[in-house]
Parts: C-alpha cells; sequence; structure tokens
C-alpha cells in the first residue's frame, strides 16, 4: 500500500513511518519541519517537505506517489498554547483537515486515520471514558479536534466510498523499542521525558501540580499508552477499513497511573533520585483521566504489550540515554 503519513517528522508520526516501512509499505512522509525533526524519518520513506494546508501540493504529491491511504498526524498540541492562540490552532488543526480532505476527494484517495484526541471529553463527571462519554472540550486545540472528527462524519456522507477512523489517545508515552526514534519536543510539556531530563542532569528537579486530588496518593492519575502500541493501533485500523465506515475508538491501557506513581518508577528505572518539590494545582486539570479501549480491541483487535509504567519509561530511558541532546538535524543540535 501507498501510505501518506502527515506530520511524519514528528514525535508519533515519525513512529508511524517505522511502522509502515517494517510491514512492507512505501511511504510518503510529509511535514513542514515548523517542529518535527527531519533526523526522525527514517531511510526507506520519500520525505516531501510541505504543510498540510498546501492543498494543490498535497494533491500533486498524492498523484505522484498513487497514495491509497493517508495517516494524518500533523498538528499542533500544546494545550496551553492553544489558549492563548486559538486562530492559530484552529486554522492548523481544522484548516489542515479541510485541506487534506478536499484534496483526497479530487485525486479518489477514500481511506484516512486521524490522529485524534482524549481532549474532546474535556472533563468527565465519571470514569473509565468510553467512546459514548460526552464530548465537552474545554480548550481550543480539544475544539479542533473534534470539529475534525465531525468533518469525517460529513464527508461520509457526501461520499460513501470513504473511510475513516479516528483514534481518541489518551497519554502517549516511551520510545521505540528498538532505540531508534524518540521524543523530543521544543518546548517539552509531558511528564516522562521531563522525569528523565531530570534524571540526566538537564533540569534541577520536577513538580508536582496538586498533591490534594481526590485520588489515592492526592495527586493527578493518567493513562499512558506506549507509543508502539498506539501506531499498531493505526496499522490495524488500516487494513480494517471498508468503503463508508467511520471508527471512533479510545485508545488507552485501561487503567491510570498517578504522578507519583509515575515519579517512583523514573526513580526505579533509572537509579536516580532528583528533587521532586510540591506546587499548586493547574487550571484545568481533572483528577482522573483514564480509558474504556474495550472498542478498539473488539473491533481491531488490538491489544497494547506495554501495559506496565516502569517498562513504558525504560524504552523512553535507553533512547534519551543515547541522545541526551534529542536529535541532531542539518549539523543543528535541537
Amino acid at each position: 500500500m501507498n501510505v501518506l503519513v502527515t506530520g511524519a517528522a514528528g514525535y508519533i508520526g515519525s513512529h508511524a513511518v517505522l511502522h509502515l516501512l517494517q510491514a512492507g509499505h512505501r511511504v510518503v512522509a510529509l511535514d513542514n519541519l515548523c517542529r518535527g525533526h527531519r533526523a526522525a524519518v527514517q531511510p526507506g520513506a520519500t520525505f516531501v517537505q510541505a504543510d498540510v494546508r498546501d492543498t494543490a501540493r498535497l494533491i500533486e504529491v498524492m498523484t505522484q506517489h498513487d497514495v491509497d491511504a493517508v495517516l494524518h498526524f500533523a498538528a499542533l498540541t500544546l494545550v496551553p498554547e492553544s489558549v492563548q492562540e486559538p486562530i492559530r490552532y484552529w486554522r492548523n488543526i481544522a484548516g489542515g483537515a479541510m485541506s487534506l480532505l478536499d484534496a483526497m476527494g479530487q485525486v479518489g484517495v477514500r481511506r484516512l486515520v486521524f490522529s485524534s484526541t482524549c481532549a474532546t471529553y474535556g472533563e468527565p463527571e465519571s470514569m473509565p471514558i468510553v467512546e459514548t462519554t460526552a464530548q465537552r472540550p474545554i480548550n481550543p486545540y480539544g475544539q479542533a479536534k473534534l470539529a475534525v472528527e465531525r468533518m469525517l462524519a460529513d464527508v461520509t456522507v457526501a461520499r460513501p466510498d470513504f473511510s475513516w477512523a479516528a483514534l481518541r489517545y489518551f497519554n502517549v508515552a516511551g520510545c521505540d523499542g528498538g532505540g531508534r526514534l524518540g521524543e523530543d519536543h521544543d518546548p517539552e510539556t509531558h511528564l516522562l521525558p521531563i522525569l528523565l531530563q531530570a534524571a540526566l542532569g538537564q533540569r534541577d528537579g520536577v513538580a508536582i501540580f496538586g498533591t490534594d486530588y481526590p485520588t489515592p496518593d492526592g495527586t493527578c492519575i493518567r493513562d499512558y499508552v506506549h507509543v508502539d502500541d498506539l501506531i499498531d493501533a493505526h496499522l490495524l485500523a488500516l487494513e480494517t477499513l471498508s468503503a463508508g465506515q467511520g471508527l471512533k475508538l479510545n485508545l488507552g491501557i485501561g487503567r491510570g497511573f498517578s504522578v507519583r506513581e509515575v515519579i517512583d518508577a523514573a526513580h526505579r528505572v533509572t537509579g536516580v533520585h532528583f528533587h521532586v518539590r510540591e506546587a499548586e494545582r493547574r487550571p484545568g486539570d481533572p483528577p482522573s483521566l483514564y480509558a474504556d479501549a474495550t472498542l478498539a480491541r473488539e473491533t481491531l483487535g488490538w491489544a497494547p504489550r506495554y501495559v506496565h509504567i516502569d517498562d513504558i519509561i525504560d524504552t523512553a530511558w535507553r533512547w534519551m540515554q543515547a541522545h541526551p541532546a534529542g536529535y541532531v538535524d542539518d549539523g543543528r543540535t535541537t
């Protein structure tokens, strides 16, 4: 299959390129490199530097490479930034998807797997979160992702041969089990790499934001799904989709780990007891968020292999030890 991967130089997109190549697919890796790393795109993929909002360029690429399907990861992802710059996020997420769907329609590409998010649920009143939980996003990032899900449903009405899957991620974590790819953001906002940066001595410690939540140890609980498991679900969705089908699936391991549990695991895995301080709650942090991924298991036959937080952290720690400065792009360390 000829597969176009958007956002292919990013954390999740680069792992998708690797898995697709390993599965024997031909891959076109597209990224505008505004936050991705060219060095993260594996040899064997055809790299195209372009923006998904450039519809004419997308049409050219899809036609030239006879694209059969698309995995769409390209998006800005920082929730606080989306609150500060909502128009930018709507233009990037919703506008990018609109351009991509337009190009797919003109070329005749009929299969799409979309990177959605548990942020579309907002602050649910009960756990675990199932696909029928009310979607009430509380920030522009989640609002724009939900708008894309609705856009996909509308396209299916107009194009009965079009099929899609919206995969709602929980907290994606870890690195390629083979040590080839990692997580390298600027700024870094994800808990696991922040902890590992502290273990490497790149930070003077870490903060726990809120210790008085109604959870067993008072800290927030989150569902961490390993990036390799996440991408396995994308490939299964790609193979499962049939004409006219639309899937909405949660991707998580079905249980949560508290901030203190994750910190303790990082201490165990790294053998470094970095400084931890307590701080006030951050606005908008729900006490608990974890998935019921039964539907993904039943629909795709998907089962995550990484279910212990120590194992997830270990894959990230091995990569970060080997790449303490992250990726090196064109001689520039980022």
